[in-house]
């Protein structure tokens, strides 16, 4: 991917970095970046977010070089490269742009999208892995995007699931707004998009979220103030096992096309129309 062409205002940093001259705040907390580098590798909802992510691109794969955009520390980046695909992060934390290059990203841009001069009609493919719930004004962001792509370019995204399930991990991590699976595809085909694909995944997470945070929140008996790494341990002994189970039954089901109807998370693979 020659970003300095698709994006003439970049430059190379001595650090392997692309900069931009530009700089926007992001409703995302910086030290968000830093918790997540430290859980990454052993949570299992990192683990199967990518597993789902890389299901649905075998299933429906980007045309060509592939942006994610908010990609943090580069977890998903990473794992897109193993998979052989040409992939740039565009990142605006410092933390995650620096966290990225440690962990093996080829290409990494410290910037907000907004920042950075992509050209119209230039991006093959672009990935938004829990980042639009993030942002105020989400069609007017996604049609931003949609002008940046090529026709017949494919966007895949997830964001969290129900706002019913809204908790203050929801207020700790910027969040706007969770969405149902038919309010994020409303949202993508307002902004000139044709949903291919729309799924659920991580079937079995809405009645903990509900019972260990939503309820307790609104009952005033917790008022956390900072993220728990209990939450992304692990799964081990028996239950663990069945959950790696139900986990692999939904990474296949994605694979195979096959809708899952109802999850803690949403993923859409939409195409722009040629």
């Amino acid at each position: 991917m020659n970003l300095d062409r698709l994006a003439p205002n970049l430059q190379l940093s001595p650090d392997g970095i692309w900069i931009s001259g530009k700089v926007s705040g992001v409703s995302y907390p910086e030290a968000g970046n830093e918790f997540c580098y430290g859980v990454e590798e052993d949570s299992f909802w990192f683990r199967h977010r990518n597993a789902c992510i890389a299901a649905a691109i075998q299933r429906l794969p980007p045309g060509g070089p592939f942006l994610d955009i908010g990609g943090g520390n580069g977890y998903v980046a990473q794992a897109l490269q193993e998979l052989g695909i040409d992939v740039a992060l565009v990142e605006p934390g410092p933390v995650g742009a620096r966290n990225a290059i440690k962990r093996g990203v080829r290409q990494v841009v410290c910037a907000a999208l907004e920042d950075v001069d992509f050209q119209p009609g230039t991006v093959p493919a672009a990935g938004l892995f829990d980042v639009v719930e993030h942002i105020p004004d989400d069609i007017g962001f996604l049609q931003g995007i949609h002008r940046l792509m090529l026709p017949g370019g494919r966007l895949y995204l997830t964001v969290p699931a129900y706002n019913w399930l809204w908790s203050p991990e929801d207020d700790l991590a910027g969040h706007c707004r969770r969405y149902t699976l038919g309010a994020i595809s409303r949202v993508v085909e307002s902004a000139g998009f044709e949903v291919e694909f729309p799924t659920c995944f991580f079937t079995f997470l809405p009645l903990p979220i509900l019972l260990v945070r939503v309820l307790p929140y609104r009952l005033g008996l917790v008022h956390r103030e900072t993220h728990s790494k209990s939450d992304h341990k692990k799964l081990t002994g028996p239950g663990g096992r069945l959950l790696q189970q139900v986990l692999r039954w939904e990474a296949g089901r994605i694979r195979d096309g096959r809708p899952i109807r109802f999850g803690g998370s949403c993923l859409v693979v939409a195409r722009k129309p040629d």
